[in-house]
């Protein structure tokens, strides 16, 4: 049995690049994250006490993403993975950040990190 939260295209402003225009504002960012959950961290009961309150997820996301400025996607990606990983309950994880607004001739940039 596989269990997992997938979070699909939440929307940051992020402090991320490496170029002077992409250091002089925030730019937007979308992230995708699958937490694959153990099959011990099943809920017993109809409680959000007892689960992985996906709420916890999303603000995790959002703190690392404002909390500093990222060279590097991959540097911010790692730091999501790393906090993502570290929630009671999560076996593995995927996370992806994209950059839409990075090129005009494509859709978006991306890097992902998983150990699925």
């Amino acid at each position: 049995m596989k269990r997992s939260f997938i979070l699909q295209g939440l929307e940051c402003q992020a402090s991320i690049g490496i170029y002077e225009l992409e250091r002089a504002s925030p730019q937007r960012i979308t992230v995708d994250a699958e937490l694959m959950l153990s099959l011990a961290s099943e809920p017993l009961n109809d409680q959000v006490e007892s689960t992985l309150n996906y709420d916890v997820i999303r603000e995790t996301i959002h703190r690392i993403v404002s909390k500093k400025h990222y060279d590097l996607q991959e540097t911010l990606a790692r730091c999501l993975f790393e906090a993502l990983r570290s929630l009671d309950g999560v076996q593995s994880v995927r996370v992806q950040t994209s950059k839409p607004d990075a090129y005009n001739d494509c859709k978006t940039i991306a890097y992902e990190l998983s150990d699925l």
